[in-house]
């Protein structure tokens, strides 16, 4: 198999990069969002995939390596699928990286691209620029590639609890509702990684924020994932609204969505549904997960209430910027701390009766899921 950075590279296939960085690490400082060390180069130049893929600073990994790291991508270590393909449990060495025996060493997750999906090359070396580039806290960590003949493999950190989708959606023993501080600390983390983003230093459009791309550590530290939509932000006078629609529907800012007018009749968008319960004070408590009460006050959910439907405006400018909306969160985070309302992780069972719903005030409130449509038109 020789080296995963095979022939395969074509050096007439360029694609646009954004700034480069050496070196970009959060602050210690409370809501210092945005790295202060992280060090710039600027030119706007395509470079070729084989560039890309050099200068990336990852390990590049043979298949015969993942493969005995994943024990033959078995069905039993998979951790989840996605439009990507399936990612998969591994183990290597946390110095040389070479596969290891299951249970030892550094625990990884392998992303392996499906070949049928409609997910394909260009998101894939798309993840690689970014997120071989960009460093923080809140964005999650690339180890490695696979690129071998007809082979493209992602390999990341991992991270022990999942995705925040899985918490919020899923009803099991593994999953148990995640309580009101935990849930602040998530939107912060989150929100961090945006306002990093977003940055004079990074300028990064994400295009894929939502509930399955915010992974958690044992700590339920977030980290946003998959890049593979990112492009980079607007300079100069040029305008950060593209005429390719790509993302999730309900996830994507509306002005993104103007020019799609083919949607499933019926299909749910969790913005739309919301938006009649943040504006309510008398509804907003209705939407509230019903096992977590107790933990938040009445003042704090409306606040977070608040935020959240500046957020959704219809109208970009009435947005607040990430920065703003760390500081708010912040805000709230300490407010919740000095009132009481803590709340550690609920260890009981879930009631499975519940599922898809949860009820306030003996009046029903159905949740949509997410859509699982990919916008890339």
């Amino acid at each position: 198999m020789g080296s995963c950075l095979s022939a395969r590279i074509k050096a007439e296939s360029p694609l646009h990069i954004g700034l480069s960085f050496k070196s970009a690490r959060d602050g210690n400082d409370k809501g210092n969002s945005i790295s202060k060390s992280s060090s710039v180069s600027t030119p706007r130049t395509p470079r070729t995939e084989g560039e890309i893929l050099q200068s990336s600073n990852l390990k590049n990994f043979t298949y015969n390596d993942l493969k005995t790291a994943t024990r033959n991508f078995r069905p039993d270590s998979v951790l989840g699928e996605g439009g990507f393909g399936s990612v998969f449990k591994g183990w290597v060495d946390e110095q040389s990286f070479a596969a290891t025996k299951p249970g030892t060493g550094l625990v990884i997750a392998v992303k392996r691209l499906n070949q049928e999906g409609f997910q394909g090359h260009r998101e894939w070396l798309t993840e690689i620029d970014y997120l071989g580039q960009l460093h923080h806290p809140n964005l999650v960590r690339l180890i490695g590639f696979c690129l071998e003949d007809e082979h493209r493999l992602l390999v990341y950190e991992f991270m022990p609890r999942g995705s925040l989708e899985n918490h919020l959606f899923r009803r099991s023993a593994h999953f148990q509702p995640l309580s009101w501080s935990l849930r602040l600390k998530v939107a912060l983390g989150a929100a961090k990684g945006l306002a990093f983003l977003h940055s004079e230093e990074a300028k990064v459009i994400y295009r894929d924020f939502k509930s399955s791309n915010i992974l958690l550590d044992s700590d339920y530290n977030a980290k946003l994932s998959d890049f593979g939509l990112a492009k980079d932000g607007p300079t100069g006078d040029r305008s950060y609204v593209s005429t390719r629609v790509m993302g999730t529907y309900g996830y994507a800012a509306p002005e993104y969505m103007i020019t799609d007018k083919n949607r499933p009749s019926g299909e749910h968008s969790l913005v739309e549904w919301a938006k009649p319960y943040l504006t309510s004070k008398r509804r907003v408590l209705q939407m509230l997960d019903t096992r977590i009460e107790g933990q938040y006050s009445t003042a704090g959910a409306l606040k977070a209430a608040k935020l959240a439907i500046q957020c959704i405006s219809t109208e970009p400018k009435l947005r607040p910027n990430m920065n703003s909306v760390v500081k708010a969160l912040e805000q709230l985070q300490d407010s919740s701390e000095t009132s009481g309302a803590k709340g550690g992780p609920i260890t009981e069972p879930v009631d499975k009766s519940s599922q898809g719903s949860d009820t306030t005030n003996n009046k029903a409130v159905s949740y949509p899921r997410p859509s699982a449509s990919i916008l890339n038109l």
